[in-house]
């Protein structure tokens, strides 16, 4: 008969078959002193102590940190440090991000290779030692993990700044295995992901920051009429043109709030919602009144957002779906520019009348009045081709690493 009573995890690794226990916060850990220091007071150039600092427990830190290899701030003055001598950091201790600005309050972060360093915990964090001896890196991802974390999320205090005290963190529930080898095991089985995980994300980022460098020297820089990379058989100078020389702009026609709706038939993107998921419906009836009736982008058109973050693109592929007039725009254009070639051009061109302007709207007019270099359409379809082919491989990227995080979870 199963004992839906018992304390095991639904995965294991083979050999292990004993129940979990079930402890208290306070049972697990002693704490230890943190210092009150600001970033104003660190430094990374020179000092004897080191500091863990909050923020970069919630933004930069994994699950553990290998203290010897991670990058770490000094504590500027000696003499404040001193006070905190007995509060040294060792191997396996964790500190707690108390403050944050979201629910990512109370990530953790374990100390690993602390051996011949003096390194210290910051400004809001909890320091904590465990009391007896735990698998390297078993509790870091413990602490971290929904199983534990969820039950912190009623004991957090705050509106737009959160955190969480240490008398509330006290009567948490721990549940762990007693075996030291199953902790051993955990810990190396989610190290082991996170390097793979830090693998695709630095592909991922090598892509990102190739594909920059490509378009700086495929397209012609200012003052210049030729771009310093090019395919073979392409020669001569690229065109300066505005795009009110070759179209117009169009959008949607407007639609009201109140013909909108939470749920229904076609999605309808508006600005916040823009290249994500839509948060609002039109009915059948009405998009097809309007998609007949009123301009309605073609398959392909580069639809623009020109309010909040100007420029970000969205290629329309023929779906059924509806956009926010004015905030949402495309490019009704003649044969001599192809659309492929203007998902290339829009995040390289300078938007008229929007540098330097707290403005955050591309008004139709500062649309066309913008200036933008043109090859030949043989020569836009090649440079199309081999951005397509490199968006493909970042999203491919970015979708295994999505995948792996996932997965960790």
């Amino acid at each position: 008969m199963k004992d839906n009573n018992r304390k095991v995890p639904k995965l294991r690794f083979p050999g292990f078959t004993d129940d979990w226990e079930q402890r208290k916060f306070a049972s697990v850990f002693d704490g230890l002193q943190n210092n009150t220091l600001s970033r104003a007071e660190l430094n990374y150039e020179s000092g004897t102590v080191k500091n863990v600092h909050y923020g970069d427990v919630l933004i930069k830190f994994g699950d553990y940190i290998d203290a010897s290899e991670t990058e770490l701030p000094y504590i500027t003055d000696d003499v404040k440090a001193d006070k905190f001598k007995n509060s040294f950091l060792q191997d396996g201790d964790i500190i707690i991000a108390d403050t944050a600005e979201d629910d990512t309050v109370g990530k953790c972060t374990e100390i690993q290779g602390s051996e011949g360093l003096k390194l210290l915990s910051g400004l809001h964090t909890i320091v904590c030692r465990p009391k007896e001896k735990y698998g390297p890196m078993f509790l870091g991802y413990y602490i971290n993990s929904p199983a534990y974390h969820n039950q912190l999320k009623p004991l957090m205090q705050g509106i737009k700044v959160t955190s969480i005290s240490k008398s509330a963190l006290q009567d948490t529930d721990m549940i762990m295995p007693k075996s030291i080898d199953e902790q051993i095991k955990i810990g190396e089985y989610f190290s082991r992901l996170d390097n793979l995980i830090t693998l695709h994300q630095r592909k991922l980022d090598q892509m990102k920051i190739y594909k920059k460098g490509m378009l700086q020297k495929m397209f012609p820089q200012n003052g210049e009429s030729e771009p310093e990379i090019r395919f073979p058989g392409f020669t001569g100078a690229w065109e300066q043109r505005k795009f009110g020389d070759i179209g117009s702009v169009s959008m949607c026609k407007r639609i009201f709030k109140d013909k909108t709706s939470p749920e229904g038939d076609i999605p309808f993107f508006k600005i916040g919602t823009f290249g994500g998921e839509p948060d609002a419906f039109i009915s059948r009836e009405l998009f097809e009144e309007y998609k007949s009736k009123f301009s309605y982008p073609e398959d392909g058109a580069i639809l623009l957002s020109a309010s909040g973050t100007i420029g970000r693109i969205v290629e329309y592929n023929g779906e059924e779906a509806y956009f926010q007039d004015s905030n949402i725009v495309w490019l009704s254009h003649d044969n001599t520019v192809t659309n492929k070639f203007l998902k290339v051009v829009y995040p390289t061109v300078k938007w008229d009348g929007i540098e330097g302007s707290t403005i955050q709207r591309l008004y139709n007019d500062n649309f066309l009045k913008t200036r933008f270099m043109m090859p030949s359409i043989p020569e836009q379809e090649k440079i199309a081709v081999f951005f397509d082919n490199l968006d493909n491989l970042i999203t491919l990227h970015q979708r295994k690493c999505d995948l792996l995080k996932n997965y960790k979870k």
